[in-house]
């Protein structure tokens, strides 16, 4: 999701001035927006849709990052093994 310098990067007045131009552009493009105060980088801005799915992305990256570190730990066992302990424990 890379950046249009010409089109993601906005003052704080220009985000007063024309608050809905800009919504309607987070939402149809799905890039961020990065919000000037001053001439610096102040604040991203992201539509809740995008921003939903990003959380979802970084969460299951942190799973699979753990079940790495499990595989190479030597931590694992047979899937037969594991869905019997897992009825085991629900009492099935």
């Amino acid at each position: 999701m890379p950046i249009s310098v010409t089109e993601d990067i906005r003052s704080v007045s220009d985000l007063k001035r024309d608050t809905k131009k800009i919504f309607r552009h987070l939402r149809e493009t799905g890039r961020p927006m990065v919000v000037t105060v001053k001439g610096k980088p102040g604040v991203v801005l992201l539509d809740a849709a995008v921003y939903q799915k990003r959380i979802a992305e970084i969460n299951l990256s942190r799973f699979l990052t753990e079940a790495e570190a499990d595989i190479k730990g030597g931590r694992v066992r047979p899937a037969r093994q594991a869905i019997k302990d897992i009825k085991r424990r629900a009492g099935l």
